[in-house]
């Protein structure tokens, strides 16, 4: 039975009570829900009721009193995107055709032809399906348009109070420094406040000031002359004269080098640019979002960043807090992401289940929004039913849990061999004290692993016991280690970290 149809309720509508058990005894063997109606006046008033599923129509076109036409006119009110499949007589063909250009899905004529009759089931599904997902693509269009490129999901008052700050600058010309971990949502906040601002016609440019190559920055900052330097084939404009009207964000602004932080300065103070390789001032109309993972604070007590430069830039600071200080966001954030990546993915799951649920809310989601949004995506493409289980979260970090386990124990072994080796040493060279300072550096090394290890062997410890279906010499032989052993790993994980 295919787990495709398990859910799909057909809805019969015929006057023939023979037809009507003929379509259910045909139909459910194949996995479908099959409800039937002598007559429209009964449909009608069922399908009124809002928790009734129905996922397709079968009606006859002749039917008593209220006639198949009348009964699918004032059924479209009710259920206007349900799929609909008529049956009817060779002589009432032009009424069909007439049911078509309505909106009807297919027409079969009697005597019913089962297979022909399932096929015209499995098209109008299908059909329906798609324009489900057109509609669904269409507003998320239509939302991007009118508001911002993504949306800002959650509820906690950490989040809230930042985006309340938002909100408040987003009108203002005022340069914005947005502050938090990777994958918190800086450059969703960026976009936000660039959509709700009076630029929100004008460009928005974003570019992560790590990821390109120092020699290469400044000209994708500034743009250049031809032949300002060797590559330099024509002219470029830059970032800055890009985003023109608009903003421009410079994400991790806090790995710039300090020549570059100098002209970025004389940039924000004078608003005006200089191309390589030219002596021209250029004025720019461009509002600065900048933003860091790192403690700008600390860098300019370290030298590693202009003061002048972070006091031009931090004019309104906003600080996007983690994930893991914002549980009540999880959910929320997860379910977006379902809803997202199963539309792009043409996934029929729809919700998670209560173990699932658990995972998410218990994860630590050191990668914030961004590891999230992996992981709810990968369980949307590893599951196969409309229920996203804790196994599809775990089935595609099996390995790569086994391969941090195992490196987590080659550390351990690798600095263990270190101390022993240190002491070892001093002992041999009559040494009367013992290094204590790099010993216990050493130590603490090992300390601190083992806790990260002791949490990655119980994690998958439990999700092999859980695909095995709790059968433990299985899971001991799966995982290469004996019964014995499998027990007392279950029962007293915590003992390698005392």
């Amino acid at each position: 039975m295919s787990d495709d149809k398990m859910n799909v309720k057909i809805v019969v509508v015929d006057d023939d009570v023979v037809v009507c058990d003929l379509l259910t005894a045909y139909f459910r063997p194949r996995g479908y829900d099959v409800i039937s109606f002598n007559d429209a006046e009964s449909a009608l008033s069922e399908s009124e009721n809002k928790n009734a599923k129905w996922d397709i129509l079968i009606s006859d076109i002749l039917l008593p009193q209220m006639s198949g036409l009348k009964f699918v006119e004032a059924l479209k009110h009710v259920r206007p995107t349900l799929p609909i499949i008529f049956i009817t007589a060779k002589n009432s063909v032009e009424t069909a055709v007439e049911a078509i250009h309505n909106g009807a899905c297919d027409f079969i004529i009697k005597p019913i032809h089962l297979p022909q009759l399932l096929v015209s089931v499995e098209r109008a599904l299908h059909i329906f399906k798609l324009n489900q997902n057109i509609t669904e693509l269409r507003q998320q269009i239509k939302t991007k348009d009118n508001r911002h490129a993504e949306s800002i999901i959650g509820r906690s008052p950490k989040l809230l109070a930042a985006l309340n700050i938002a909100k408040k600058v987003a009108p203002s010309n005022a340069n914005i420094f947005i502050s938090g971990e990777s994958g918190s949502g800086k450059e969703v906040f960026a976009r936000y406040i660039h959509a709700e601002s009076n630029r929100s016609k004008g460009p928005f440019v974003a570019i992560n000031c790590s990821a390109i190559p120092e020699n290469l920055l400044e000209s994708e900052l500034f743009g250049h002359a031809k032949g300002a330097f060797t590559g330099a084939v024509e002219k470029k404009i830059g970032l800055f004269a890009a985003a023109e009207n608009g903003s421009l964000f410079l994400d991790e602004i806090g790995d710039l080098s300090l020549p570059l932080q100098a002209k970025l300065l004389r940039v924000v103070q004078e608003r005006k640019i200089k191309r390589v390789g030219e002596n021209e001032m250029r004025p720019i109309n461009v509002r600065i979002i900048s933003a860091t993972h790192k403690n700008l604070s600390v860098e300019v007590l370290e030298k590693r960043f202009r003061e002048d430069l972070f006091f031009r830039l931090n004019v309104i600071p906003i600080n996007i807090p983690n994930l893991r200080s914002r549980p009540e966001d999880i959910l929320p954030l997860a379910e977006h992401f379902l809803k997202k990546y199963a539309l792009l993915n043409n996934s029929r799951a729809t919700e998670f289940s209560r173990e699932a649920k658990k995972y998410l809310l218990e994860n630590l989601w050191k990668g914030n929004v961004r590891e999230l949004e992996n992981a709810v995506e990968r369980s949307v493409v590893m599951c196969t039913t409309s229920v996203i289980e804790l196994s599809d979260f775990l089935i595609n970090s099996a390995e790569a849990a086994l391969e941090t386990n195992r490196a987590s124990e080659a550390v351990v072994a690798d600095t263990t061999s270190e101390i022993n080796t240190r002491v070892s040493s001093a002992t041999t060279m009559g040494t009367a004290k013992v290094d204590s300072y790099s010993s216990e550096v050493f130590a603490l090394t090992v300390y601190n692993t083992l806790p990260e290890l002791q949490e990655v062997i119980q994690r998958y410890i439990e999700f092999a016991v859980n695909r095995n279906g709790g059968a433990k010499d299985r899971t001991a032989k799966e995982i290469g280690i004996d019964r014995k052993t499998l027990y007392k790993k279950m029962k007293n994980a915590e003992a390698l970290i005392q």
